[in-house]
């Protein structure tokens, strides 16, 4: 394959601070590459160079062909700019309407500023869609996208014939879109061949080999340190009794040389050794390090009783949008429930109304007054950004304040961190602070609305292990599909304007909507080719009489009506 993009040494510093040192790497025309790294990597600033938006420091960056037509999905887009001044308008449109999308001229500026982060991203991916770009920059590209979202993108990239690079947490997303992945880690480069399953693998395959490598170094080292102690012990006595051994052997003079001798080619060995140290030291296998890692656990939840929530036919609509009505469910405790839905079909809204934060329009909820709940939302407009972090925890005593500073630590937190203020945190790093507050209240209820947005690769695996682990109740709402696979075992899916319970868990939910989709096309098929064939045989009678008579126009009617229905079927088919 032809080569793109050709980056060399590049290097590029935030005053004293290294982001990227001496990164090399080509880009293929075609390849679909996921850039993968630590929170504050360097992901985004090596994004911003390949763009043209940011200047390097030193190295080089050279495109091998002219006029590269860059399309820029920027992470967190805050707004939307030129909506319908684009050429391929028809394009746009379509777009964004198999995003879900509808009546996108309808909209005037009270309704772009007010959009949901899935529909902002919706709408932006669907206006870089529109200008035929050759080469896709994807930073967080399934940020708050729903199901249908996510599965549009990937069947969309699979047909893209230009080159992608995308920068994901998410590891579904990966798998599914990325043939080589790019690790940004202690500010130097590794490419793996594969998707993010592969790249997870080979790399655990790459530390234990090179650590395995590393011990048995050192156990070299050791043997040659033995060695060297020994041989230095011989020569050194050999030495110290050449006189005495060549007198008692009667020959005072060649005997000495020649235990000298022995003892001079004890050195030469001695020194054949030390330059193998030296360059072992110099050449030889590094102890690899260990990924960075947040370690933390919940406290296991005090189960009392078996019913915590129960819905009886609650209705909830905002204005004249209809969210859901008549839906009736319940959770029991130690439940893992996951919440299944589009964007704006009312997932959040749900949580909200569950505990009280929002009333429902008509219906009963029942939320048990003996758990003890810790709620994480997605919005973080109500921290106050100006509290130092240990400020942002209640805490009373000198205890308290040693228990959460190692809970802070192990949460990837440092000294130095502790004393910085909530505005200066990244999002990650405020979204592990939210998680450590549920840590220290140690709750029974979890509900958690996209707890995974921000967080690194190895923090989700790290969180996911735990909720797996919790014995309390959670509801769970998040786009991450590998999240809500492996932590619930039922569902609460919003589908035909209701909230349905569902004992089962979403790949098994997807998977058995998919085989009824299947088997319903399978008889909408069936239906409209016996329809078709009804329809012929009309035609042919229609031609038998004269226009205006009476088996002309119930034909006629019989032919209309036949019409009709093939129309639905084939709204139905779509």
């Amino acid at each position: 394959m032809a080569i793109l993009l050709s980056c060399r040494e590049i290097k590029k510093d935030f005053g004293e601070t290294n982001i990227l040192n001496n990164i090399s790497f080509d880009i293929t025309v075609g390849e679909r590459i996921g850039l993968v790294g630590l929170n504050g990597a360097g992901k985004t600033t090596l994004a911003n160079i390949i763009a043209g938006r940011m200047y390097i420091d030193s190295g080089n960056i050279c495109w091998h062909k002219k006029s590269v037509n860059i399309g820029y999905l920027k992470q967190e887009s805050g707004y939307v700019e030129n909506l319908f001044d684009e050429g391929n308008i028809k394009d746009y449109l379509y777009t964004s309407s198999i995003l879900a999308l509808k009546k996108v001229c309808d909209w005037n500026d009270t309704k772009l500023k007010n959009l949901s982060g899935g529909e902002k991203t919706k709408l932006s991916l669907s206006q870089i869609w529109s200008k035929n770009p050759d080469f896709l920059i994807l930073d967080e590209p399934t940020n708050h996208l729903d199901y249908q979202g996510v599965k549009w993108l990937i069947k969309e990239l699979k047909k893209y014939k230009g080159t992608v690079l995308v920068i994901s947490h998410d590891r579904y997303f990966l798998d599914e879109c990325v043939t080589r992945i790019i690790e940004i880690e202690n500010n130097t480069l590794q490419e793996y061949s594969g998707n993010y399953s592969f790249y997870r693998e080979e790399k655990k395959r790459r530390y234990e080999s090179q650590l395995n490598q590393y011990f048995r170094q050192e156990e070299m080292k050791k043997k040659i340190n033995y060695q060297i102690n020994t041989l230095k012990n011989w020569s050194a006595k050999a030495h110290r009794e050449a006189p005495a051994k060549a007198i008692a052997a009667g020959n005072k003079k060649g005997g000495k040389e020649f235990l000298r001798t022995k003892a001079k080619k004890m050195d030469i060995q001695i020194k054949s050794r030390i330059k193998r140290l030296e360059k072992i030291e110099i050449q030889g296998v590094e102890k690899p390090k260990e990924e960075s890692k947040i370690d933390f656990k919940l406290k296991s939840a005090v189960l009392k009783g078996n019913r915590i929530i129960e819905a009886s036919d609650i209705v909830k609509a905002f204005d004249d949008k209809l969210l859901f009505k008549k839906s009736s469910f319940y959770v029991q405790r130690g439940e893992k429930v996951g919440i299944f839905g589009e964007n704006g079909c009312g997932k959040t809204t749900l949580l909200k109304l569950l505990m009280g934060i929002e009333k429902v329009d008509k219906g009963d909820i029942f939320f048990s007054s003996s758990v003890r709940l810790g709620y994480l939302s997605q919005d973080i407009r109500h921290l106050d950004m100006k509290k130092k972090v240990l400020d942002y925890f209640e805490i009373y005593s000198r205890e308290q304040r040693r228990k959460l500073q190692t809970i802070l630590f192990n949460m990837g937190f440092s000294e130095e961190m502790l004393k910085q203020s909530l505005g200066s945190l990244s999002l990650g790093e405020l979204t592990r602070l939210r998680i450590t507050d549920l840590i220290i209240k140690e709750c029974d209820l979890l509900i958690l609305d996209e707890p995974l947005n921000h967080l690194d690769l190895y923090s989700r695996e790290k969180l996911e292990d735990v909720l797996v682990n919790y014995n309390g109740t959670i509801l769970l709402i998040s786009h991450d599909r590998y999240m809500m696979e492996r932590i619930c075992n039922k569902l609460l899916v919003f589908e035909n304007k209701k909230v349905r319970r569902q004992e089962l868990g979403l790949k098994e939910f997807l998977e058995n909507k998919y085989v009824s989709k299947k088997d319903c096309l399978k008889g909408l098929k069936e239906k409209k080719m016996l329809i078709e064939n009804e329809i012929s045989y009309v035609l042919g009678e229609l031609c038998k009489h004269d226009k205006g008579t009476c088996e002309y126009v119930e034909m006629d009617l019989r032919f209309k009506e036949l019409i009709n229905r093939k129309k639905e079927i084939e709204e139905s088919e779509k």
